[in-house]
């Protein structure tokens, strides 16, 4: 068997693609196109500087030498031109696209956490890059990402202190997110809170270090909101087993109360046997997906008397918030989807609450909470607006909504 089509994994960075090389040498030319015409741009401004003999002051001057630059495709060359004035008037070209001592595309530096996250760890982050990228990958060093990650804290640090008071917030939802760092406290977690502007625009507004059952952890996670500015919420949402309602109580009494209907399920399912489970879902998804508070109220009843007799403690676990379950159907039905669960909270965190094993070795408790904050940054930028944001303005000044739609009739309201 003098033949085989086995290919090596240690020599896999030697590995050339032909494709591969044909988009890294398109995006160098695109790249050099796109400063050229920063640089005529640039050189427009002096066409009115002449020299004595009426030369042009201010003209090109070569280019600087070329360097590398990480994009996702591999490192690409780029030249950067010079310029000089013969007339002694200092001058200087930057290029916007590729700005000095810039390394790294964005989206390049945007991916070190997810690698990081995922249990690639600072030293082995060079060689896991080189796979991706090829061997010429440089400057991503576990020093580069030492250095990042120190950035990453000081950046966490800043947006801890930023104002809030910049536009109002409408509806915010709470929950705890659990590391499971080893050897920490299970009690210990990270408290999130995102909120939804008046345009819509969904944004983190705390993620802090503490206990999710505790109140005084939620209040101090609330007080600190409160002092950067950021107004009492119309509706705050989120699990019912959290010291957060408490804390809301004292910092923030007049937003109202909205139990996540997914979590919720989940508790009343698990004190019911397995058997059971399938048709008591159906039965709760009648009271959350009813059309009006009336049809939702007569569902609910239905439910309690069905399962009472044999399983108080799943009836009771529904009951005892009962009339927080139900606070979705005064505000509009566009925004039902998002208002009745935490699910912003918990697509945003899906990765970190299953991650291997791995990350939980090379993460420190405040590593983590950088860690997070700067996949909170990646993952706003995806988010949509609020579904039917242009509601939000009359939850703001607070017209009045019955079964999802906006009335004025004082009858229709208390009817």
């Amino acid at each position: 068997m003098g033949t085989t089509n086995i290919v090596d994994f240690a020599r896999r960075v030697e590995m050339t693609d032909a494709l591969t090389e044909l988009l890294k040498t398109g995006a160098q030319q695109l790249i050099a196109t796109a400063v050229e015409a920063e640089l005529v741009s640039y050189l427009a401004q002096f066409t009115g500087l002449r020299t004595d003999a009426g030369h042009a002051a201010v003209v090109r001057n070569g280019h600087h030498p070329a360097r590398p630059f990480q994009t996702g495709i591999g490192p690409v060359s780029v030249r950067i031109p010079k310029v000089r004035s013969k007339d002694g008037t200092p001058v200087t070209f930057r290029s916007a696209l590729v700005p000095p001592y810039v390394r790294r595309t964005k989206t390049l530096e945007a991916a070190l956490p997810w690698l990081y996250l995922k249990g690639i760890s600072s030293g082995e982050m060079a060689p896991a890059l080189k796979v991706l990228l090829g061997p010429d990958a440089v400057g991503l060093s576990a020093n580069t990402v030492s250095r990042l990650k120190r950035d990453w804290a000081n950046e966490y640090e800043a947006w801890k202190g930023a104002e809030l008071d910049d536009e109002p917030i409408v509806y915010i939802w709470a929950d705890g997110v659990h590391s499971g760092l080893r050897g920490e406290d299970d009690k210990l977690c990270a408290l999130v809170i995102i909120g939804v502007t008046a345009r819509g625009k969904k944004r983190f507004l705390a993620i802090e270090d503490g206990v999710r059952e505790s109140t005084q952890s939620w209040r101090e996670v609330l007080l600190n909101l409160k002092s950067r500015g950021m107004n009492a919420p119309k509706l705050a949402i989120g699990d019912g087993a959290m010291g957060f309602w408490a804390a809301m109580d004292e910092v923030y009494p007049e937003t109202r109360h909205q139990r996540c209907w997914q979590h919720k399920t989940m508790n009343v399912l698990n004190c019911l046997p397995k058997l059971s489970q399938p048709k008591a879902k159906a039965a709760l998804h009648d009271i959350w997906q009813a059309e009006t508070k009336v049809d939702a109220e007569k569902a609910f009843d239905l439910f309690i008397k069905t399962y009472e007799p044999k399983y108080p403690k799943a009836t009771l676990c529904l009951q005892k918030d009962r009339e927080e379950l139900m606070a979705f159907f005064d505000f509009p039905a566009q925004h039902w989807q998002s208002i009745r669960t935490s699910n912003p909270i918990e697509s945003a965190f899906a990765t970190i609450r299953h991650r291997t094993k791995r990350s939980k070795g090379c993460l420190s408790r405040d590593g983590m909470l950088h860690m997070m904050f700067k996949l909170g940054q990646c993952a706003e930028q995806n988010w949509r607006k609020l579904r039917g944001f242009d509601y939000l303005a009359k939850v703001i000044t607070g017209v009045t909504f019955k079964d999802g739609i906006e009335t004025t009739n004082p009858d229709q309201i208390t009817a």
